[in-house]
């Protein structure tokens, strides 16, 4: 596993929605990094609102599909058993408790 782990994390909100790829180049560049250097996202799948998970569903779906990116959908509820809710750890704790990759399960707020 790489040892190189960047989180980054926005307000839930429209204009996020909007301009999230934006949001993403803004945080590769600022990384000095880009997405041809990135072997797997891990992307928060909730609980959350319906229209936050989506979108961020829908553009990690987009780069595994155009960039062959794996990506894992967590939640820190899938990690009760552990003592950390440190996004920086969430690598490991997806290896782990066998989080698997490529697999989206959504759970929105009610």
């Amino acid at each position: 596993m790489s040892k190189n782990i960047y989180t980054c994390s926005h307000e839930n909100s429209k204009m996020n929605f909007e301009k999230l790829m934006i949001l993403i180049n803004e945080f590769l560049k600022n990384n000095q990094s880009s997405l041809d250097d990135i072997s797997a996202i891990y992307v928060n799948r909730g609980p959350g609102s319906f229209a936050g998970i989506r979108s961020s569903l829908s553009t990690i779906k987009a780069l595994f599909l155009t960039k062959k990116i794996d990506y894992y959908c967590f939640s820190f509820e899938d990690f009760k058993e552990s003592e950390t809710n440190n996004y920086v750890d969430v690598p490991q704790l997806c290896e782990k408790y066998k989080i698997k990759k490529n697999l989206i399960n959504p759970i929105y707020l009610s």
